[in-house]
């Protein structure tokens, strides 16, 4: 399983910006810190600024910070705002109609896995990644 460009890229931006979540964030400093592109990181901005992670400050010492203490922002808010989360915890061999009555060959197996990583999702938050270092660029 592999996270998304938008739910990676989300991850990655909000993590970097809650090592210094008192600070206020400019686009220009997230792109060329994080090397993602100016409009798609724009664009995920808005979005993660819409569901409330994050405020835009217009102006000319503007830019974004945090709506709320990092330590109350976790991986599966944020990849559930995104993405959604059924996106990740759907069949593993991509099947549509997999179910405890339907099982496909790795349903069970599977099973134990997704619960495992919806675990982690809910208990990891922004402020444990930016003390954990996690930025990949």
């Amino acid at each position: 399983m592999k996270l998304s460009k938008t739910a990676d890229y989300s991850l990655r931006i909000l993590s970097f910006m809650a090592k210094k979540p008192e600070q206020i964030h400019t686009a220009k400093d997230l792109v060329a810190k994080l090397n993602i592109s100016d409009k798609y990181l724009r664009r995920l901005m808005t979005q993660l600024s819409k569901t409330g992670f994050i405020k835009s400050i217009q102006g000319r010492e503007g830019g974004y910070s945090f709506t709320k203490p990092t330590e109350q922002i976790f991986v599966s808010q944020i990849i559930d705002a995104v993405d959604g989360l059924e996106k990740y915890m759907g069949c593993i061999m991509g099947f549509g109609d997999c179910s405890d009555d339907n099982p496909c060959a790795l349903h069970k197996k599977w099973a134990k896995v997704r619960s495992q990583i919806m675990i982690l999702f809910e208990t990891t938050s922004i402020a444990e990644m930016a003390e954990k270092d996690v930025q990949k660029v």
